[in-house]
């Protein structure tokens, strides 16, 4: 399987012509498998869950460690011109708020993120994040609501928050307290999972 840095498409013996969708996750560390191998995170785990449809679709996973919101928009041009995917998968935002970026900034920053892959053709899941608490009850509400605010105004689909069921479970969760461990991702899958198939269903 080629790798290109920070990029891993999973084709899974369905060549990229007879697919019957593609779908491009833009996200950060969670959806890099930090800490573990790429064919150990949810987008491909996610993949092979899917791999029985027919057509399967193609998933082009162009998640980076500690990649923001900032550097989303930065590259998502480049990739839907290079993938023309028609799902978009964006799951940004957790940096942003893990250094306290203005929440006016960042629903600015996801609306340009989903407003881009609209205009190119793409069905855009939206996936909510949450942080820790002790940022203060009104950063933290805030940030929350922001994805369910972004996602209402721009017509994306909102998925649940990815880590549900693992962020407050020490036993799911790597020592630093923030990125899921292998053990965890087919949970990220199933908590995913409903949504991806629903969107690619309306496709």
């Amino acid at each position: 399987m080629g790798l290109v840095p920070g990029l891993l498409v999973l084709c899974l013996s369905v060549p990229a012509w007879a697919t019957g969708h593609r779908v491009l996750v833009l996200g950060d560390s969670i959806s890099a498998a930090y800490g573990m191998s790429l064919e150990q995170g949810w987008v491909h785990l996610l993949a092979q869950r899917l791999a029985d449809a027919d057509p399967a679709p193609e998933f082009i996973n162009a998640s980076i460690s500690g990649e923001t919101t900032d550097g989303g928009l930065r590259r998502l041009p480049g990739l839907l011109a290079q993938h023309s995917p028609n799902v978009v998968v964006i799951e940004l935002g957790a940096n942003d708020g893990l250094r306290g970026f203005p929440l006016k900034l960042l629903r600015e920053n996801l609306s340009q993120l989903v407003n881009l892959s609209q205009d190119a053709g793409a069905e855009v899941v939206l996936v909510a994040m949450e942080i820790p608490p002790n940022y203060g009850t009104r950063y933290t509400s805030g940030f929350r609501q922001s994805f369910a605010d972004v996602a209402q105004n721009t017509g994306s689909t909102l998925s649940p928050f990815l880590l549900d069921g693992v962020a407050t479970n020490p036993a799911l969760m790597q020592d630093d307290g923030i990125h899921p461990r292998a053990e965890a991702q087919p949970m990220l899958v199933q908590t995913i999972l409903p949504t991806i198939e629903a969107v690619l269903a309306q496709e």
